[in-house]
């Protein structure tokens, strides 16, 4: 009987989806090992691999066996997923074109070895980035430089300004997703594309503004206001936005600083300026990645409050995600002032969920995660923290909890978490 790999939804699934991955035809109690591999746009290899036992009828349900070593262990069904690492070290897994597939390729092989040499079986499912019915259109209106993903539907969607950090650029995956849970999300690029700025020298408050006000005046994004999602540099961005621009309801910060960040930032007659840094201060860990978490300046220093974002007018809700062991800066302590500031001017206190063995860069469910990569800017390799698979289980808690504040305070309903594993 030949060996069968089956994954069910069969053929496809988006990529925030979980998979159930089965094979079948083995002989009671065969020793095998699975492997996972993809090619990202750029031709590099990521793979992982584990190793498993079939059960007495010669099955294999990776939702009920554990894995006994290999890239992890334990019952982990999506490890295949989150476990990949780079041929090529220090490479991140990004998603640069939402419109095509990755396509991850599965395999079981006979045996524990090392290097297992006799090929059982195999099959190719493709992880989209666009939903079904979910529409992409590029955004060049006056100065704004983005992508527009809207919902299935001809109802008009609530909206949501998603902002990435300091890499720049336009990174599209994570609003492509979220608009197939039902929102109109625009990704924002604020430098490094197009005709937008190639260096982040200095920022204009105005930009965002007119961000604002296109989504607002588009007829498929349901008002009278929008939500922000930014991680990083995008955080303190978006908790500028929601403390002077009208229009902002709900506002979700990933590992994002309560002072303004790394270049000043102007507004009409208004600069903050940046909450600055010692990079004399950096260390370099034992494989040689640089670690910054204790080179910015201190925001609760009397030398740096004009750097912290005035919370006086701040719109919230808030939603704060905070990764525990963030080696980029210290994200618990900034949440933590945002907090309190925002009481003591009488606003409710925002909701924070920490993650213990957590890096700074969350992005959603089933990405491997980044513990060290090269900075696309810096073009040096960074330390950004964090355990792989504490990381990997705080990215799909974090992609429900973001989807759950934007539907109660967007569009007034309960998220039901639903999965098919």
């Amino acid at each position: 009987m030949a060996v069968t790999v089956t994954v069910d939804p069969k053929g496809c699934s988006l990529w925030d989806e979980p998979v159930r991955i089965l094979a079948s035809g083995l002989a009671p109690g065969q020793r095998v090992t699975l492997r996972a591999s993809l090619r990202d746009e750029k031709g590099a290899l990521f793979r992982a691999h584990a190793r498993y036992c079939a059960d007495a009828h010669g099955r294999l349900d990776l939702a009920r066996a554990p894995a006994l070593g290999g890239s992890f262990t334990g019952l982990e069904p999506m490890g295949l997923f989150w476990a990949l690492e780079p041929e090529q070290p220090l490479l991140r897994l990004v998603k640069r074109d939402v419109q095509t597939p990755f396509a991850v390729q599965l395999e079981v092989w006979d045996g524990h070895d090392p290097e297992p040499e006799r090929l059982l079986g195999r099959t190719e499912h493709e992880r989209h980035f666009l939903g079904p019915g979910v529409r992409r259109e590029p955004v060049r209106a006056g100065r704004v430089r983005g992508t527009l993903f809207l919902p299935p539907g001809a109802d008009p969607s609530p909206g949501i300004i998603d902002l990435f950090g300091s890499g720049g650029g336009l990174c599209e995956y994570r609003a492509s997703l979220l608009a197939g849970h039902g929102f109109a999300v625009l990704a924002l690029a604020y430098f490094r594309f197009e005709d937008l700025p190639k260096y982040l020298n200095d920022l204009h408050l105005e930009y965002f503004e007119e961000a604002v006000d296109f989504m607002l005046q588009h007829p498929e994004v349901k008002g009278p206001s929008v939500g922000l999602i930014g991680f990083s540099k995008g955080g303190d961005l978006c908790l500028s936005m929601a403390s002077f621009l009208k229009g902002i309801t709900a506002t979700v910060l990933i590992n994002g600083c309560v002072a303004n960040t790394i270049v000043p930032l102007h507004y009409k007659d208004m600069i903050i300026p940046d909450l600055g840094s010692h990079p004399e201060k950096q260390t370099i860990t034992e494989s040689g990645l640089l670690d910054f978490m204790d080179t910015w300046n201190n925001p609760l220093e009397e030398s740096n409050r004009q750097s912290v974002i005035p919370l006086e007018k701040a719109q919230g809700p808030f939603l704060f995600i905070v990764s525990l062991d963030d080696h980029s800066w210290k994200s618990e302590l900034y949440a933590q002032i945002a907090s309190e500031r925002l009481q003591a001017h009488g606003k409710d206190k925002p909701q924070i969920v920490f993650y213990p063995e957590t890096g700074h860069c969350i992005d959603p469910p089933y990405f491997p995660p980044s513990i060290a990569s090269v900075h696309a800017v810096l073009g040096q390799a960074v330390f950004y923290g964090g355990e792989p698979r504490a990381h990997s289980r705080a990215q799909v808690d974090a992609w429900q909890q973001i989807q759950s504040f934007f539907h109660k305070h967007l569009n007034g309903k309960t998220f039901i978490k639903t999965s098919k594993i």
